[in-house]
């Protein structure tokens, strides 16, 4: 069984200091005049046995840019005759909202879209049921792939069960650099006393790195994520979570019964580009983890799903997912703001973002709930769909033209 690989990337005006879209965030979106991290990851991708279609989920920070964006990423792929890569962006969009308001899904739309890491993986799960995938394997497009084996390495243990009778439907692998490290280097400052994220980060690699090779984990890594269609059709990424969505979705998993696992022999090297704003990050990191203490407490008055508690995440993410995480964004960002530098940034974040991302979680982890409920049914009405189908192979085609306006010069004769 050799899975449909999918691949997220993340586009972004020329200029671009930070990625935005609507009220999606993204670390490092590539701009649109340049080529960014994707032809080093499809070139890693050439030489690995068994890989079948490619779909690569085209994101943007702005609509103006988002047929710009498809342009670069179709124009890239065609430096790549040898990859069978199906390029899912608004166009394909537009059809799949048109197809899930036919099939009375319309009010599951926000959460399949083009705008945030939760739903863009939302899209290629899918895509990829529509294509009629018994699994998928996420690559991000800042990853390098360094073994021909890399999607039989991604299969072994999908679908077999553990000594302790647990069904492996998910699994991750690691993220390294080039020398084959996982662990992060932590040079905590001062400021950082009450946010201890690389340290307890590097301790659950460190955990993980001991006893059996696949065992259950209670982190994720979205550039290398195996999902059987067993799960994947049952459980979806959270639309609304800020970002990590691979650690959401360890906790989704969870709640719904079942567990993602992690293979220490299966990596990935990861080559992300430089964080434009730390500031940033640590804002969408406040809004994350609130959002998870939230959902956390939310689900325990929700008598289908397993209670899933910052204990049992313990080291990595339950220290930032417990009741204590207001206090702690809170006074880290006042550190931060004394330290700087981005000290204008760091006391807006100490003045109103911790505030803010506690209504933000009141408001949105309630409509995930509601999404999870329906997604089963929406994916098993959409499995292998024949008006999508040919759509997204290509059998029939879009006229972009007729959408971008960028219509073809006639010629006289």
């Amino acid at each position: 069984m050799y899975p449909c690989v999918i691949i997220p990337t993340f586009w972004a005006h020329r200029r671009s200091r930070a990625g935005r879209r609507g009220g999606a965030v993204y670390d490092h979106p590539t701009p649109v005049d340049q080529d960014g991290t994707l032809p080093d990851c499809l070139r890693s991708l050439e030489d690995v046995h068994g890989l079948g279609r490619v779909l690569v989920i085209v994101a943007s920070t702005d609509s103006s840019v988002e047929h710009a964006a498809e342009d670069r990423v179709r124009g890239i792929l065609a430096d790549f005759p040898g990859i069978e890569a199906l390029v899912v962006g608004s166009a394909e969009m537009g059809s799949l909202h048109r197809r899930m308001e036919q099939l009375e899904f319309a009010d599951l739309i926000s959460g399949v879209s083009l705008e945030g890491y939760g739903a863009v993986r939302n899209v290629g799960l899918i895509a990829a049921a529509v294509l009629g995938s018994e699994a998928v394997v996420f690559v991000d497009d800042d990853q390098i792939v360094t073994r021909s084996d890399f999607l039989t390495l991604a299969m072994e243990g999908i679908g077999e069960s553990t000594s302790a009778g647990r069904v492996i439907m998910a699994k991750s692998g690691l993220y390294t650099d080039e020398a084959g490290n996982s662990v992060i280097a932590d040079r905590r400052p001062w400021h950082d006393a009450f946010w201890p994220q690389i340290a307890l980060y590097n301790q659950a690699l460190e955990m993980l790195g001991s006893g059996p090779r696949i065992r259950p984990t209670p982190v994720a890594f979205g550039g290398c994520l195996a999902l059987h269609r067993d799960m994947y059709c049952n459980v979806s990424f959270d639309p609304w979570v800020a970002r990590g969505e691979d650690i959401d979705y360890v906790i989704n998993a969870r709640m719904h019964g079942g567990d993602v696992f992690i293979d220490r022999d299966w990596t990935v090297i990861h080559r992300p580009p430089a964080v434009p704003s730390e500031a940033i990050q640590f804002r969408q990191d406040v809004y994350r983890f609130i959002y998870e203490h939230r959902k956390l407490e939310f689900s325990k008055s929700q008598v289908d799903l397993r209670q899933v508690t910052p204990e049992s995440l313990q080291p990595y993410p339950g220290h930032f997912v417990d009741g204590s995480i207001g206090w702690r964004s809170r006074t880290t960002a006042a550190l931060r703001a004394i330290a700087g530098p981005e000290r204008g940034e760091y006391v807006r974040i100490a003045r109103g973002a911790v505030s803010h991302a506690a209504d933000y979680a009141r408001e949105n982890c309630e409509r995930y709930f509601h999404f999870q409920r329906r997604w089963p049914l929406m994916l098993d009405r959409l499995w292998e769909d024949v008006a999508l189908k040919s759509l997204f192979t290509g059998e029939r085609r879009v006229d972009r033209s007729a959408i971008t306006g960028r219509f073809p010069v006639i010629r006289p004769e």
